[in-house]
């Protein structure tokens, strides 16, 4: 019996994956694969054609590792800013023209940060050019199977001609840890460290998910939120690609949850049908969505970047100021999720401090001059325009009126209740949260 409900399943397989690829085009794209093998898990929609914003430069890292496998540069070989690179759109380190960069640090600053002028720093020092750059980008992806890629820039900058695949993204973050498992730290850094800044990860995954180590965030206007995600379980590792999420906190769950499924062995799991391997899903012929309206439209005062991405605010790391990890984020990052469960509370739990790789300009430094890098002291977190006119707000009202004055004094409302600085609440944690679900986001 069970034999012939596995014939039944295994007959169905064609079906089920002309479901997958053919969903309406605001459908998230999603695929589950195993790394080592190559094994498809789980498709939805992963061989159509989407914008891949910032996972783009998981391609940029692939072509500028090949240049120092080849002998081309090494990672100590100084690039010079160009006027080019200096112009990029945010997110960007912002360095002037002619300031020089090792390649070393560059990947560090392009992979945690995202910095857009550090890929075309790159893309221009290895290939000349952003043109010449894109070209061998895309010839070399199609060597490697992703036959939906083509690119006109090294950064992911919205651009019609900028696509990927969910199965593109899977096949080239295979061949990164295949081919270069030497440097697989690039792709898992959870912090760097720049002068007295500390600029923590855009993929939370990192320091939240047990086992996550890499690779690459995206997000802007026309893909929506964009993830690659690997993890590692008993010398198992999975990639998890989630293309099209509405938020920063949907995307790092949705990939969560992919990688949890994968990791968790289901009793029948045998009877699944199975999808084949990465490089067997075929290509879909059709334009990429553009979530542009859905994503930015009217409910957005401006244009957003992947700089306003909550999981991973520009400030200290370490420290106890808002945005810091001593504060955890989790709170903004369940803001955006319509129905916080137990359950992906407990996929993503708080995360601790981390220690940040430092990183710096001119050419490469002593250990003992990296080691007086990093002991700089940590900035203060910059207080944002909004918490400066909140703060302003409560002073006056304190100073109005006596019942303001006397909670101020005494730390104890009229109720009794304890407010003021002696007792915190926060809603960061994932048992307050789960206590208290916060209100979706005004649209």
């Amino acid at each position: 019996m069970l034999r012939a409900l596995a014939v039944s399943a295994a007959a169905l397989c064609p079906i089920l994956v002309s479901t997958f690829t053919a969903a309406p085009a605001h459908a998230e794209a999603v695929i589950l694969v195993d790394a080592q093998s190559g094994k498809v898990l789980r498709a939805e929609n992963a061989t159509y054609p989407w914008y891949p914003a910032s996972t783009t430069k998981l391609m940029t890292l692939y072509m500028t590792l090949s240049a120092i496998r080849d002998g081309r540069i090494t990672p100590d070989t100084l690039f010079t800013v160009s006027p080019n690179a200096a112009v990029q759109a945010p997110t960007k380190m912002g360095f002037p023209v002619g300031t020089q960069v090792t390649v070393d640090n560059a990947i560090k600053m392009m992979m945690v940060k995202s910095a857009n002028d550090m890929a075309v720093l790159l893309a221009e020092g290895i290939g000349g050019s952003i043109d010449d750059f894109s070209q061998q980008m895309t010839e070399t992806a199609h060597r490697l199977g992703m036959s939906e890629s083509n690119f006109v820039n090294p950064n992911g900058l919205p651009a019609d001609g900028q696509i990927m695949s969910a199965r593109d993204l899977a096949i080239l973050a295979r061949a990164l840890i295949h081919e270069f498992p030497q440097y697989s730290f690039y792709w898992h850094v959870p912090a760097i460290k720049y002068g007295r800044r500390i600029v923590r990860n855009y993929n939370p995954l990192l320091f939240r998910y047990p086992g996550a180590d890499g690779m690459k965030t995206g997000f802007i206007c026309a893909s929506g939120f964009n993830m690659v995600a690997t993890a590692t379980r008993d010398n198992k590792q999975l990639i998890a690609v989630v293309l099209g999420a509405p938020s920063s906190a949907a995307r790092a769950v949705k990939a969560a949850e992919l990688l949890e499924g994968g990791f968790q062995q289901k009793p029948l799991s045998w009877l699944t049908p199975s999808l084949g391997t990465v490089d067997q899903l075929a290509p879909m012929d059709a334009a990429p969505p553009n979530l542009k309206d859905e994503m930015c439209g009217p409910h957005w005062r401006r244009p957003a970047t992947e700089a306003d991405d909550p999981d991973a605010p520009d400030d200290s790391a370490n420290s106890g100021a808002e945005g810091g990890a001593g504060q955890s984020q989790f709170s903004v990052l369940l803001s955006a999720l319509r129905a916080p469960t137990a359950k992906n509370l407990a996929l993503l739990p708080d995360p601790g401090p981390v220690v940040p790789t430092v990183v710096y300009t001119g050419p490469t430094r002593t250990q003992a001059q990296i080691n007086a890098l990093a002991a700089l002291p940590e900035a203060a977190a910059p207080i944002r325009r909004g918490k400066k006119r909140a703060m302003k707000a409560e002073a006056k009202a304190a100073s109005a009126t006596p019942a303001a004055n006397n909670v101020a004094a005494t730390g104890q409302m009229k109720t009794g209740k304890p407010t003021g600085s002696n007792i915190h609440y926060t809603p960061s944690s994932a048992s307050a949260a789960v206590q208290k679900k916060p209100k979706p986001p005004a649209q």
